[in-house]
This record gives C-alpha cells, sequence and structure tokens, in this order.
C-alpha cells in the first residue's frame, strides 16, 4: 500500500482522544466476544449491546434515511464526543501522501480522506441519499461516546447516534495477530476502517433499522456486518486503481483484508477461544462468508450487489 506523496490529507477527519480510565460505564456495555475474547461482538462492528436502544430512541426504528436524532438533528450535528481533544498532536504533522508513506498515524488520516472521497460520490450517485462524513477516533483505554463509556476492550466500533469511529490503534497487534492469529500487514486497518465507514453508510441509509434479529446466522445483526464487509470492498476495489489519495493497492494488500475477514468470523473466533462452533451464537457471520461478502463488494462495487438484507443464501 503507498500514497500518493502529494495528496493533500491535510482535511483527514482523525483525531485522537488520548488516555482514559478502563471499563463500560455502568459494568453493563462490555460485549465479550464468543467465548470470553473481548473485543467488539465479532470485532470491527456496531456495539450490538446497545443497538436495539440506538435504533429505537434515536432512529425511529429507521423510517427514512439520514439516522435522525431526538429533536430532529442528525447525528453528525453533535460535534465532538465528550472527551476529545480537538487541538491533539497525534495528527499535526499529517499534511502529504508523504507523510502517510513514512508514519503509519499519517496512513490512517489518509485512508480516511480516501473513504470520504470515495462515499462523497458513491453514495449519491448509487442511492441518492445525501453523504455526511464521519469522523474517526483514535482512544487508548477508554472513551466517552454518544453510545456510552466505551473501553478498548470491544474493540473498533461505530457508534450511530455521534455518527463516529472509535478504536485504540493497539488492536490490531494485540488481538487481531496476538490472540486470533491473524497474519498481519499495512491493509489490516483500513480494512476494517473500510467495514467501520460501511455501518456508517447503513446509517445514513437507514438500514440499521432494519434490524430486528441480534443473533443466529440468518440474523439481522449478521446481515448488516457482512454488508458492512461488502461496502468496505466497494471502496478498495476503487482505491486500488489509486484515487487519488492512494497510488496503489498489490495482490497482498488484498490477501491482508481478506485473511483479515476471515480472522473475525464468527466460527474462527469460538474455535480460538476453545469453544465449539456455534451458529446460533453468531453476531457477525462466518470466516467463509465475511471474505466471500468483501469480495463481493471489491468485484462488483455496487450498493446493490451488497444488500445482504435481500439475499436468499448469506
Amino acid at each position: 500500500m503507498r500514497f500518493n506523496p502529494k495528496a493533500d490529507i491535510s482535511r483527514g477527519r482523525v483525531r485522537d482522544a488520548g488516555g482514559g480510565r478502563g471499563g463500560m460505564g455502568g459494568g453493563g456495555m462490555r460485549m465479550p466476544l464468543p467465548g470470553g475474547t473481548r473485543a467488539g461482538g465479532g470485532i470491527g462492528g456496531v456495539l450490538i449491546v446497545i443497538l436495539f436502544l440506538v435504533l429505537t430512541q434515536c432512529m425511529g426504528g429507521g423510517e427514512g434515511g439520514g439516522g435522525a436524532l431526538p429533536g430532529g438533528s442528525t447525528g453528525g450535528s453533535l460535534g465532538q464526543a465528550q472527551g476529545i481533544n480537538e487541538n491533539d498532536e497525534r495528527y499535526a504533522n499529517c499534511q502529504t501522501g508523504q507523510d502517510a508513506n513514512e508514519d503509519p498515524d499519517c496512513a490512517r488520516v489518509a485512508v480516511a480522506v480516501s473513504l470520504e472521497q470515495y462515499w462523497a460520490q458513491a453514495l449519491p450517485q448509487q442511492s441518492g441519499t445525501q453523504f455526511d462524513p464521519a469522523q474517526i477516533n483514535t482512544f487508548a483505554g477508554a472513551v466517552s461516546t454518544g453510545c456510552g463509556q466505551a473501553s478498548s476492550q470491544v474493540g473498533p466500533f461505530y457508534c450511530p447516534p455521534d455518527q463516529q469511529i472509535y478504536l485504540d490503534t493497539t488492536f490490531f497487534e494485540d488481538v487481531l495477530q496476538g490472540q486470533l492469529g491473524g497474519q498481519g500487514g499495512d491493509f489490516v486497518e483500513p480494512y476494517v476502517l473500510g467495514h467501520e465507514y460501511g455501518h456508517h453508510i447503513q446509517n445514513l441509509l437507514g438500514t440499521m433499522g432494519q434490524v430486528r434479529t441480534q443473533q443466529g446466522p440468518d440474523s439481522d445483526a449478521v446481515r448488516l456486518e457482512l454488508q458492512a464487509d461488502c461496502y468496505a470492498g466497494m471502496w478498495t476495489r476503487d482505491a486500488s486503481d489509486g484515487d487519488g489519495i492512494l497510488a496503489e493497492l498489490d495482490e497482498g494488500d488484498i490477501a491482508e483484508a481478506v485473511d483479515s475477514a476471515k480472522t473475525v468470523g464468527d466460527d474462527r473466533i469460538q474455535q480460538k477461544s476453545g469453544g465449539r462452533v456455534d451458529p446460533e451464537g453468531w453476531t457477525h457471520g462466518s470466516s467463509e462468508q465475511r471474505m466471500r461478502w468483501f469480495m463481493t463488494g471489491y468485484e462488483q462495487g455496487t450498493l446493490e450487489a451488497c444488500d445482504t438484507f435481500s439475499a436468499s443464501q448469506l
């Protein structure tokens, strides 16, 4: 993965929250992985444990796009999440693609610019829905969000009420590689960010309002997660041809994304945590499903192809 050294990434919507006290507010919002590994209900997803509250209280049951919040505002109007310092210095020097080639923090900013650039065109062109960008926040330990207090134990996640993405960047080495045995690589984090941005697109489209069932191989929760994988594939397809921010992606980068999708499959996580494979406990889909739906997005590149809610077979 290489970035265009002359690309302007200064507008990237990434900021750092710094450190915080660990744990989830009230002790009831942690979402352990199957078998006990704590990392966000399957890694790279919505905080499933609060999804019904989000949908019923903050999105009006999903009728109409945009994810309306109480009072008629949208999540994007909430501004920064509580505890986020907009004047952080972590990303202050991320100005060009050359910075992204030399600094992993700046690479994160460049990916954010690429994602925003892609969806700003693809979403209105393919759906007629207005695009509003998502903010990406990095943190260590814990952070206050529109979904409540979150610890790094939940893994990367998207919060629908404030329309922001949160991740502790130690997750990729500590959990994805260390605990779950992923091969790693420089395109692993972009895949996860693409998945989380996919949840933002679902929020804008009102898709989250279709979620009624939370667990099981054919559940709405699994359909939501597989669709986010497919959306990540759509963005990767566009970026692989060079989008002005990313100069190139090679076959190795795509292989890293596919391996990451395999690593965070529910069946793989259940096996790694020492349990038996139990499809009735799935919330994100199997390794095979996650790889296949990512590649569907990558190969076909359309929202229509990613319609997991209409698919008779996942």
